[in-house]
């Protein structure tokens, strides 16, 4: 019955009533005694971090993005949910207990061994560097408005220095675990995380963001999007690149500036956006045939919940 509820999930519009997706978090957050916010309060009081915060200081009065991101981390809790250390611990809850390691239960806490709360908490520190890493900024573009020369340089300094500091730290506690098989999966994903960076759209909560500006309905208002979001990648593999580029020029203003609206009518107008739909779910799809080598539990339910929630588009 389990196995086809969740078979039956996404092969429609969902479950019948989704839950918003705060409450799948703080639901799930109380499966595994675990608030994430324990984890960002555990970083701020580090050593390390607070060396860090005393060098962005200096950037106080300027318009750096690493003192955007730092602000972040103390007082945009709502916005910086750290899913990616949740996750670990609801799988880790999911999996159950080892039986070969029977003499280490109790060591575990709501079901979760230490070793695992370490590992979630190594994925959000890896997070963490990459949102310091993020705070480059291209001097070349620089307004005087922005702040001094020698700041915003500064800046650049502390945002590749800070990151790989705390990208060191991961990695020096994850070799702590003493597991090369879990140590292979985190460096490929390192990987994965500094490839995706590139093609990255925006800073945007919701966990499919690039769909957000064409299935939101919304004011007036159009939502600014990348050009390398999935709906415009996936409409531009349909269209041709030549007649892509035309769109965009077409769409493209005085002074080059981009009429958004536009273009994403262009964009709607085509298969990019149900295409990129699709791909959402296919992948829900197949993290809900994953979640099937569980026996069934709450922690397992849970992660069905966020799936479904990160793939409701009305």
């Amino acid at each position: 019955m389990w196995g086809a509820l969740l078979r039956r999930g996404l092969s429609g519009c969902g479950p019948p009533s989704a839950a918003p997706w705060s409450q799948v978090v703080s639901e799930a957050e109380k499966i595994v005694g675990y608030p994430t916010s324990f984890m960002s309060l555990r970083c701020l009081l580090s050593d390390e971090f607070s060396n860090i915060a005393m060098q962005v200081r200096k950037l106080v009065g300027t318009k750096h993005p690493l003192l955007d991101t730092a602000r972040g981390f103390v007082y945009d809790s709502r916005n910086n949910l750290q899913m990616r250390g949740l996750v670990v611990l609801l799988i880790s809850k999911a999996a159950g207990p080892s039986t070969a390691e029977l003499s280490f239960q109790h060591d575990m806490v709501s079901g979760i061994y230490s070793s695992q709360r370490s590992l979630a908490e190594i994925t959000e520190l890896i997070h963490t560097a990459f949102l310091v890493h993020r705070g480059i900024v291209n001097i070349g573009e620089l307004k005087s408005c922005d702040g001094p020369l020698k700041d915003m340089q500064f800046g650049n300094k502390m945002a590749v220095l800070s990151g790989d500091f705390l990208l060191a730290n991961a990695c020096t506690n994850l070799a702590q675990l003493q597991n090369t098989k879990v140590v292979e999966l985190i460096s490929s994903a390192i990987g994965d995380l500094v490839q995706g960076i590139y093609y990255e759209n925006s800073k945007s909560s919701e966990l499919h963001s690039d769909l957000q500006p064409f299935v939101k309905e919304s004011s007036s208002d159009v939502m600014a999007f990348s050009l390398n979001c999935a709906p415009a990648v996936l409409h531009q593999e349909f269209l041709g690149r030549d007649a892509w580029i035309k769109q965009i020029r077409e769409a493209q203003g005085k002074g080059n500036l981009m009429d958004y609206k536009k273009l994403q009518e262009a964009i709607k107008a085509g298969k990019g956006v149900t295409s990129a739909i699709d791909l959402c779910r296919c992948h829900g799809n197949r993290a809900l045939a994953a979640l099937e080598s569980f026996p069934p539990s709450e922690a397992r339910a849970a992660l069905a919940n966020i799936v479904y929630a990160m793939t409701q588009f009305s």
